[in-house]
């Protein structure tokens, strides 16, 4: 797997990444801006009404009959959450030039039609449409709503918006029910508008494809001749830029709803600031809580029986590590105060050479799977892309392996429990 980029404009490059392991090429488009209060239930809207049809394919059945002409191409499209920022991201999937019956240049039909899509919305008398974004609306709250019947998903972005307020990585993805009302077919194009010309746009495209032709196909293309050079306005979290202003005392919060089920998460900081940060913390934290041999699941889980389910999940980009766990209701102190007592087995290094060496393998092990996935290498270079930090499967694989025991238990001691949070009946 071989990527080149370039800049299209300013603020909009594409980034190629060239491989023939495949028999379908996949392109993506990024549209990446920072989370605000303001502006994130909007763009949710935006990316359902994009779907909705564009200037020249006037419904979705349009469309899907378009892609059927293209060998059955795929489109998608959804919302997601990058440290500070959300990411509006749409997708299509195609087969390979070469296998087209009649010589169709089908990755470059079906790159037109995504940016169609992108840039050149459906809108009645200069706005999206009306009754449109009633639909859209209905299907957001629904959406939106669905959060707290999913009590895991709940408790998790309950935790995190404790930790970080209403700013950034505290928002939820798809917003809030209460800006829906807010929201006209005029103020949501008005914004559009703005979000298009001034956003930072990236192109993935993974495949086996000729790169002259496609960068000259990119260039000439008319939506991407509208678009005017912008300044990146997005927000760079990585580890060199998170500074944490950790607390003295722990937050705890407990919320009561009704639930069989009592649902634990720990949002702890990373406080380190080293060298190679990201690799040593992930590798802490597989030891720790991810997978059936972490100290988690083997001690709090197996051993002792206080949790139906358990795990950690390391967000790099802003230097958390959430602990997530179903529990008894009644057994919530003896799951806090065992789970405290892993933190401090990782501190004293008391964890075998085989958990360690293990830790290595499996993250390796999905390293070198990312070059078998089309998607998972797409996502790969995204978040790269998105934090600024470059790092090729190649350096990412060495990385991993220069680490030592000694900055596991580096980075355990930097490791400080921020909030504490319970849902119970």
């Amino acid at each position: 797997m071989e990527k080149r980029d370039f800049e299209i404009k300013q603020g909009i490059k594409a980034h190629f990444i060239k491989t023939d392991l495949f028999k379908t090429n996949m392109i993506s488009c990024i549209i990446t801006v920072p989370l605000t209060r303001e502006n994130v239930t909007k763009n949710a809207l935006i990316v359902s009404m994009l779907r909705r049809g564009t200037a020249n394919f006037k419904t979705q059945l349009d469309l899907s009959k378009e892609l059927e002409n293209l060998y059955g191409a795929a489109f998608e499209c959804g919302i997601d959450k990058y440290g500070d920022n959300q990411i509006l991201r749409f997708y299509m999937d195609s087969i390979h030039d070469k296998f087209a019956l009649n010589n169709e240049e089908i990755l470059k039909s079906t790159m037109n039609i995504l940016l169609d899509i992108v840039c050149n919305p459906l809108l009645e008398n200069g706005t999206f449409k009306e009754e449109y974004l009633k639909l859209e609306k209905e299907n957001l709250a629904k959406i939106i709503k669905s959060k707290i019947d999913d009590k895991d998903l709940y408790a998790y972005e309950t935790c995190i918006s404790k930790m970080y307020g209403d700013t950034g990585f505290g928002l939820y993805k798809y917003g809030y029910l209460e800006d829906l009302d807010n929201i006209t077919v005029a103020n949501l194009t008005e914004y559009y508008n703005n979000l298009i010309q001034n956003s930072k746009i990236d192109l993935f495209i993974s495949g086996d494809f000729e790169e002259e032709n496609l960068k000259n196909s990119i260039l000439n293309n008319e939506n991407i001749q509208k678009l005017r050079p912008r300044i990146e306005n997005y927000i760079l979290n990585n580890e060199f830029t998170e500074s944490k202003d950790i607390p003295e005392n722990q937050n705890e919060v407990i919320e009561q709803m009704d639930v069989t089920q009592g649902k634990l998460v720990i949002g702890m900081d990373v406080g380190a600031k080293c060298d190679k940060l990201q690799f040593k913390t992930l590798l802490y934290n597989i030891i720790l809580g991810s997978g059936a041999n972490s100290l988690l699941f083997q001690n709090v889980r197996e051993k002792e029986s206080l949790a139906y389910s358990i795990k950690s999940v390391y967000v790099k980009q802003k230097g958390n590590i959430f602990i997530r766990a179903g529990i008894e209701i009644p057994n919530f102190e003896k799951a806090v105060e065992l789970i405290k007592a892993q933190l401090e087995i990782m501190k004293k290094g008391e964890f075998s050479d085989e958990d360690f060496a293990a830790a290595k393998e499996y993250v390796k092990s999905g390293i070198v799977a990312i070059e078998t996935e089309q998607d998972t290498g797409i996502v790969y270079y995204i978040g790269q892309e998105i934090s600024k930090t470059n790092t090729s499967i190649e350096e990412y694989l060495t990385n991993i392996e220069e680490i030592t025991r000694e900055d596991i238990i580096e980075i355990a001691n930097s490791v400080k429990i921020n909030t504490i949070y319970f849902l119970k009946n």
